[in-house]
This record gives structure tokens, C-alpha cells and sequence, in this order.
């Protein structure tokens, strides 16, 4: 009994430190599994009962995000006087290689130096001869001599009250009108006729009517087709008849910048406008009548609402870089206006010459048919087109200095962006600037160019008798361009 007892104690004693050594077994695994926990659990924790202030996301630098455009270079220093200009004896064999083409046709050409005026090259300079659209350079010379660059057109609404229920769709030379909300970023549509069509019905008294709507598209006078024009550049439309108000430059399809055109632009425009108007108005009671006649608004009327173009600075810069034909008639006949003359096709070509004039352009021979580039009857010179484009690279005025800022870059923007992609004339992407011109038997490139040495130079290209082989005058005038930007010739 006694041995049965001690040996229980005996037993108890042992088993004692063991159950103690199971219990800080125990708690240590609880520590371990409570740390890693706690580690994740308490800053959720924290975040609830003491909320720190929210960090905003890193924002990557602008100058480490990768461009999604070739951006358009600009002259952001003057260039210096100092800077040497070509020798015409080592530049003038250069070009006549250049301007080499196969076949029937051949260049006259120039280039001027833009600071002195100095002749570099001439070859058959005097040569009158149709320039296609480089006549548009005349064009954006005239409009920016007597009108504004700023300067904007309204296209209005009027009413009279010795005329109750007429209204009166006003057109101001704005030929760039967008069918829907007025576009306050663009230059096509910066106007728009359902916005015009929305101030109109605020206007009107409620429950009133029924209006009929006339159109009122006399501010041009004339004929509205030159017949100077082809036939068939008319059918494929290269140009249409001419209005005093249009959508997207009477092009059919909004939005395009080629195909048909609009053989009455004003009014397919004032259909459109009515039909804004009509449900406009009928939601404050009023009524339109859905059809449109043409009639001159009553002296004296007021204007209900109006929506502004783009200003006429960014129009020309867009005739420029597209070579808009329609837009060209627009801008010559808003010249005549500005100059005092009618807004006519005479009136424009005169007004045309007389800025040209202004600028120190020779005039002996000068004949401008259009504005556009279309006519037969264009006649101008390669030097007459270098005097006009230097004359804008000098000038003080900013009309006129917007002229050489607007045109096409080689390479980049306008008519210039799928040329001067290979070959000779690569050298000259980004760094010429010209307008195009191209007709059947004739091909044109004029503008400016600065060379590799920091010379601005003012040139122009203009072949003739081409049969066949414009595409290859094209690259040969591009090649003379592109030889002025890389050349020292010295």
C-alpha cells in the first residue's frame, strides 16, 4: 500500500513538469500564429479607427509620355542675319539637275533670298503660265490685306416688324457651317446651324406662328459659276456654284474634304437649318412652316440670333493647307467686300491684284482669272509668286505674316503630308513650306525654306506642257525644295 502510494506521488511529480512544459508549448504556438495576424489584421484595423489621409497616384511626367503625333516644328528663335546665302554659281547647276524632267514639259523656277531680295537662281523666271493652286497664295494675301485675321462672319436670323411671321436665314460669307451644335474648337463647323436654330426658337414669343423662313444669300452678287471653269471640274467637284453661305464648303457628305458638291449650297443649308428649327420651335408652341424660299431680308430688319464663324485667319490657314477651291471663292469675295469692291468674281480677281500690288508684286502680265487656281485665264510668273511670298515673310502685319506661317508643311500637314517622304526630297520634311498646285499639263511649288546654314529663302517652281509626267515634275520640284534645305553651296 505504501509502495502503491509513493509510487502515484512519484508519478504526479514526474507528470507535473511535463503538463507545464505542454502549456508554454501551447502558448508559443499561439503567439506564433497571433503575430502574422496581427501583422495583417491590425492596419485594416487602424485604417477604420484612424483613417490616414488618402495619397493621390503618382502622375508621370509630360515630358515622359510618349508622343502619340509628330509634333509640328515653328521657329521659336529669330534667324540670324549673318547667316551665309547660297552662291548662286555652285547652287544655280544643282538645281538645273533637279529640276529635270522625262518626256514633254518643262520648269521655270526661282529662288530669292528672303532678307535682301537678291536673286539666287532664276531660270525662265518671267514665265507666264497657269499656276494651278499656287494663285491661292494671292487669295490668302488679299484676305488677310483687308480683313482681319481675328475677324469672324455671322450667319443670322432676322425679322422685321413691318414682316410678321417671315424670317430671314442670313448668309455672311460663312461657308464652313456645321449642320449640328455650334463646334467652339473647330474651323469647319466652329458655326453651327443647329445652335442658330436654338437661339432662333428662344427668341420667338411662345405659342407663336406659324413662321415661314426665307432665305436671304445675296451679300454675293454675280454669276455664281466663272465661266472660266471646266465643265468637268464642276461635275467631280472640285468646285460648285458660289453662296454666301454653305455646309462644310458645299461638300455633300459632312465631314469630307473631297467628292461631290452642292449645286445650290445656300439652300440645301437653309433646309437643313429649318429642319433644326422646326422641332426646336415646337417644343415652346411654336410653328414653322417646313418649306424655304429664297428672298432678301427687309432694310432694317434685326437680328433674332447668330452664330460666328472661326476667324478668317484660321479659314485661310485651313484654304492653304487642303487647297480648298469653294473656301478660296469665299475668302476672295468676303476681300472684295473688306476692300470696298463687290463681292463678285470680278471684284474678287481685282482685289486679288491690288493686294498683290501692295506687296510690291510685278504686275506687268499678271492676269487672275479666279481665286482658286481653276481658271484658264490665270497667268502668273515665278517671279511674281516669290515677290508675293517674300513680301509675307517680311511684313509687319500680321495678316500677312499668318500667310507664310499657313502653309503645308513637307512631310506633315495639308497637300505636303505624303510628300517628301523618300528618296532626294526626304531632307527637306519639316522643313519646307510651300503650297501645291496641279492641273492637267501644269505642276507648282512655292513657298519658303530655310537652309541648313539658317537662311530663310523664298522659291517657286512652276512647270509647263506636261503630258504624262506630273507625277515625275512633282518630285523634281520636290527634290529642288528639299536640295535648298540641306545645300550651304558656298
Amino acid at each position: 500500500m505504501v509502495s502503491v502510494l509513493l509510487r502515484n506521488a512519484l508519478r504526479k511529480d514526474t507528470m507535473r513538469p511535463l503538463r507545464l512544459l505542454g502549456g508554454l508549448l501551447l502558448v508559443l504556438v499561439m503567439v506564433a500564429t497571433a503575430v502574422p495576424l496581427a501583422t495583417q489584421l491590425t492596419p485594416a484595423v487602424l485604417a477604420v479607427v484612424d483613417p490616414q489621409p488618402s495619397v493621390p497616384p503618382p502622375v508621370t511626367p509630360e515630358l515622359q509620355i510618349p508622343p502619340t503625333a509628330v509634333a509640328v516644328p515653328d521657329v521659336v528663335t529669330p534667324l540670324s542675319v549673318s547667316a551665309p546665302a547660297p552662291d548662286p554659281a555652285v547652287l544655280g547647276p544643282q538645281l538645273d539637275e533637279a529640276l529635270q524632267i522625262p518626256g514633254a514639259g518643262s520648269f521655270a523656277g526661282t529662288v530669292v533670298d528672303s532678307a535682301d531680295g537678291r536673286v539666287l537662281y532664276a531660270r525662265d523666271a518671267g514665265r507666264l503660265q497657269p499656276p494651278a493652286s499656287n494663285i491661292k497664295l494671292f487669295t490668302a494675301v488679299a484676305a488677310m490685306t483687308y480683313a482681319r485675321p481675328g475677324q469672324t462672319l455671322a450667319t443670322s436670323v432676322l425679322a422685321s416688324e413691318g414682316a410678321p411671321g417671315e424670317l430671314y436665314l442670313h448668309g455672311g460669307g460663312d461657308v464652313l457651317l456645321g449642320s449640328g451644335l455650334s463646334d467652339p474648337g473647330g474651323v469647319v463647323g466652329r458655326a453651327g446651324l443647329g445652335t442658330l436654330a436654338a437661339g432662333t426658337a428662344a427668341a420667338l414669343p411662345d405659342g407663336s406662328g406659324p413662321y415661314t423662313v426665307y432665305l436671304d444669300d445675296t451679300l454675293f452678287v454675280g454669276g455664281t459659276l466663272s465661266p472660266t471653269w471646266a465643265e468637268g471640274d464642276v461635275e467631280s467637284g472640285e468646285v460648285a456654284p458660289l453662296h454666301a453661305l454653305a455646309v462644310n464648303s458645299a461638300w455633300l457628305e459632312e465631314g469630307r474634304s473631297g467628292g461631290p458638291r452642292s449645286r445650290d449650297a445656300a439652300l440645301d443649308a437653309a433646309r437643313t437649318f429649318v429642319a433644326a428649327l422646326v422641332p426646336a420651335a415646337a417644343e415652346r408652341g411654336i410653328t414653322i412652316r417646313p418649306d424655304v424660299q429664297r428672298r432678301p431680308a427687309p432694310e432694317g430688319a434685326e437680328t433674332l440670333a447668330a452664330v460666328d464663324s472661326a476667324p478668317l485667319g484660321e479659314q485661310m490657314r485651313r484654304m492653304l493647307e487642303i487647297s480648298d477651291n469653294y473656301l478660296a471663292e469665299a475668302l476672295a469675295r468676303v476681300a472684295a467686300t473688306e476692300s470696298g469692291r463687290p463681292a463678285s468674281f470680278g471684284g474678287a480677281t481685282d482685289a486679288l491684284a491690288a493686294a498683290a500690288a501692295r506687296l510690291g508684286v510685278p504686275e506687268e502680265g499678271l492676269t487672275i482669272g479666279d481665286a482658286a487656281g481653276l481658271s484658264v485665264r490665270n497667268a502668273v510668273s515665278p517671279a511674281q509668286l516669290a515677290a508675293l511670298v517674300r513680301g509675307t515673310t517680311t511684313s509687319d502685319e500680321p495678316g500677312l505674316a499668318a500667310v507664310a506661317r499657313s502653309l503645308p508643311i513637307a512631310g506633315l500637314t495639308g497637300t505636303l503630308a505624303t510628300r517628301f517622304d523618300d528618296g532626294a526630297a526626304a531632307s527637306g520634311a519639316g522643313t519646307v513650306r510651300a503650297k501645291t498646285g496641279t492641273l492637267n499639263a501644269v505642276t507648282g511649288l512655292t513657298g519658303h525654306v530655310v537652309t541648313a546654314d539658317g537662311r530663310l529663302l523664298v522659291f517657286s517652281f512652276l512647270a509647263a506642257g506636261l503630258d504624262g509626267t506630273t507625277a515625275e515634275a512633282r518630285d523634281a520640284a520636290d527634290r529642288a525644295a528639299a536640295l535648298l534645305a540641306g545645300c550651304g553651296c558656298h
